[in-house]
């Protein structure tokens, strides 16, 4: 481990502590003396995204963040609620075993998660993802929404299992796997 301060080489562990996350380690420069902290993370599966015309992606957490805060944007809704969403359907995607999901499951678990949220960010995000061209269309949402709101709770559940139905329904969002589709979670294995 190369040394922040000095550029040395060589150090020594003072303090090392696990969590769920990865490991923190406490160096000591053999050089300088100095002393700095690292962190080694453990290293998940890639998930490849299908594009709808075709191309593949790794999945990116910053491009769903991103897409969320966008439709969220100036809401009241409760702190984290967004990281909680991004959360959940990351962590869906790296222990599902895909190598590879279309996009467009993603876009239904995070149309799934905001409905039950809030319902402005559910249409926010719902005329990007649906791409409405008219303003029929957007009306016919906002009746269908109007006319069954989500069911009254304290808290809305964020963490749904959605990916499981979305694989195991009729109308499934991804292709049955093949064993060369499956892939071995990094975490599966610890």
């Amino acid at each position: 481990m190369k040394c922040p301060y000095c550029g040395h080489m060589a150090s020594k562990v003072i303090d090392s502590r696990t969590s769920d996350d990865g490991v923190r380690r406490r160096r000591e420069c053999q050089a300088c003396n100095e002393r700095y902290t690292t962190y080694e993370q453990f290293q998940r599966s890639v998930v490849m995204v299908i594009k709808k015309d075709g191309r593949r992606e790794e999945f990116q957490r910053e491009k769903l963040l991103h897409g969320l805060r966008s439709a969220v944007q100036k809401r009241p809704l409760p702190t984290g609620s967004v990281d909680a969403i991004v959360e959940s359907i990351e962590h869906r995607l790296m222990t599902s075993g895909w190598n590879e999901v279309p996009s467009r499951a993603i876009g239904e678990m995070v149309i799934k998660h905001l409905k039950a949220l809030d319902p402005i960010a559910y249409i926010r995000f719902a005329s990007v993802y649906h791409k409405f061209v008219s303003v029929d269309e957007l009306l016919n949402e906002l009746t269908m929404l109007a006319q069954s709101p989500p069911p009254a709770v304290d808290q809305p559940r964020l963490f749904a299992d959605e990916l499981s139905e979305l694989v195991d329904g009729e109308d499934s969002a991804l292709p049955e796997p093949t064993p060369i589709d499956r892939a071995p979670s990094i975490l599966a294995r610890m």
